[in-house]
C-alpha cells in the first residue's frame, strides 16, 4: 500500500501529482481552479447599482439575475474555471477572494475591469 496521500487510488485525478496540495487548500497561488459566479456590467454606473444592491443584503444570484449582462443570468454562475481559462484581471481576482456563500458573499469591491465589461465577482469554492 502507498504512503498517504503519494499517488495511489482516492485522489481527484490529478495528474500533476500534487494530491497534497489540493487536501491543504493553502495552495501557494489559489489552487487550479475556481466555482466563480460574477455580475458583469458594460457600464460602471450599473455595476455600482449592482454592487448597493449587495451591500443592501439582497442576494448575489438575484442581483445577477437582474443586473449581470452575460450568458451567466442563472445567478451569475460560471461554474468550474480553471487558472488559464479566464482574463487576466479577472483570473487575478478570482483566485485572490475568500470561498464563501450565498448567504455571506465575499466579492470584489471595486468591480474588476476586463475588456468585457466590469465586473462583481464572488467565489463558491476551490479546488
Amino acid at each position: 500500500m502507498p504512503p498517504k496521500g503519494k499517488g495511489g487510488k482516492g485522489g481527484k485525478g490529478a495528474a500533476s501529482g500534487s494530491a497534497d496540495a489540493d487536501k491543504k487548500e493553502k495552495a501557494p497561488k489559489g489552487g487550479t481552479a475556481v466555482k466563480v459566479r460574477h455580475i458583469l456590467c458594460e457600464k460602471h454606473g450599473k455595476c455600482m447599482e449592482a454592487m448597493e444592491k449587495l451591500k443592501a443584503g439582497v442576494r448575489f444570484s438575484e442581483v445577477a439575475s437582474q443586473y449581470s449582462e452575460d450568458k451567466a443570468r442563472q445567478g451569475g454562475d460560471l461554474g468550474w474555471m480553471t487558472r488559464g481559462s479566464m482574463v487576466g484581471p479577472f483570473q487575478d481576482a478570482a483566485f485572490a477572494l475568500a470561498v464563501s456563500s450565498m448567504d455571506k458573499p465575499v466579492y470584489t469591491d471595486p468591480p474588476v475591469k476586463t475588456k468585457f465589461g466590469y465586473h462583481i465577482i464572488m467565489v463558491e469554492g476551490k479546488k
